[in-house]
């Protein structure tokens, strides 16, 4: 695929999630923030409002502003910056899964620094996943989009020297 519709699908599928993010939490503040809680399939799946300062189980929430910042804003956007920088340099030897999984991850880190700018260092959380007791966190659609494209990437991701065995593997012998 040429590099400029590589480029072209990065940037959508980027823009696409951080929409689909950004429109989700939205609703839950427009549906939830109330105290109203939704439960689907016996409470497998709970829809729940939540404001987070922190990080993955509100670590961090204590921290003061300062260091919440640089912690939570400031370093995320260099990495963020860092990522995006990477794949266009690596471009030409990413497949489409691999853009996938880096848009992705992309994506859910601008979606919640995005939340973090625009409301005083709050992410809105709305998702609980579980079995009776067994319940993850309360996390949102950019934290899902940040998990899923590391599992992509665990899951795609070969580097040369693999690649190479592999081919060298399948080569006949003298």
């Amino acid at each position: 695929m040429k590099p400029w519709l590589k480029i072209v699908f990065f940037c959508i599928a980027v823009s696409s999630f951080v929409g689909c993010d950004q429109v989700t939490k939205n609703l839950a503040k427009t549906h939830l923030m109330d105290g109203h809680i939704v439960s689907y399939l016996n409470n497998t799946f709970v829809l729940k409002y939540a404001e987070n300062t922190g990080a993955f189980l509100s670590m961090g929430n204590e921290l003061s502003d300062t260091v919440s910042f640089w912690i939570f804003i400031a370093l995320p956007i260099i990495f963020l910056i860092g990522l995006f920088v990477f794949v266009l340099l690596k471009l030409r030897e990413l497949s489409l899964m691999k853009l996938l999984g880096f848009a992705l991850i992309l994506a859910g880190g601008m979606g919640n620094v995005i939340d973090r700018i625009l409301y005083d260092r709050h992410v809105t959380d709305f998702m609980i996943l579980g079995i009776q007791n067994v319940r993850t966190g309360i996390f949102n659609f950019a934290d899902l989009f940040v998990s899923v494209g590391a599992v992509t990437l665990l899951l795609f991701y070969r580097t040369k020297k693999e690649e190479n065995l592999k081919v060298s593997d399948n080569q006949p012998t003298e």
